[in-house]
């Protein structure tokens, strides 16, 4: 799809339909969200009144997602987000998420265009597998001590005695890791 630079634009009639300006043709949340997902900017805005409802819809989206259990903000990050609402902090939190997930974009887009760049699709790499394995254990590794909330579980007694110390899969995965690293240059 290309680049568009002006938002598109959704009246929002009195009966609460949405219209699409461009398509001439109504929406729903989920199609607003697709555009979304697509890379559109969008804006909703009330045909009577003219107002910018766009914040009060984006709100509604991820709430409809989040009660469907596509659950992307965690109990905590919600927590604080309502209390930064009755802080002074009220006044950073805005310009800190968007910082956040603008660095979270820049990463990504790099870490694809990374790959896009590689001579051989990742998952046809030798020892991409091992690579995958190594990351599941690292993660599990580095969850398993927060407190409740986390999305992997504490190993129980029984298995922790069949595993290797944290600080030696760490050691493990900081070796294959470099031996990866190697290999990725070699190739090169």
């Amino acid at each position: 799809m290309a680049e568009k630079t002006e938002p598109l634009l959704i009246k929002r009639y009195a009966s609460r339909r949405l219209y699409n300006t461009e398509t001439s043709d109504y929406v729903t949340l989920e199609d607003i969200a697709g555009f979304i997902s697509e890379g559109r900017e969008v804006q909703i805005v009330d045909l009577k009144s003219g107002d910018d409802l766009t914040r009060q819809y984006l709100l509604q989206i991820i709430a409809e997602h989040e009660s469907r259990g596509e659950n992307v903000l965690p109990v905590d990050v919600l927590t604080d987000l309502v209390r930064s609402y009755t802080t002074q902090a009220q006044s950073i939190v805005p310009q800190f998420l968007a910082s956040s997930f603008e660095m979270l974009r820049d990463g990504q887009s790099k870490m694809m265009e990374n790959m896009n760049a590689m001579p051989i699709p990742m998952a046809q790499m030798p020892g991409f597998e091992a690579l995958q394995a190594q990351q599941q254990a690292f993660l599990q590794a580095m969850m398993s001590g927060w407190p409740a909330g986390s999305s992997m579980p504490e190993a129980d007694d029984a298995e922790a005695k069949d595993t290797p110390a944290k600080g030696e899969d760490l050691d493990d995965i900081k070796r294959q890791l470099a031996e990866l690293q190697k290999k990725l240059s070699d190739m090169n």
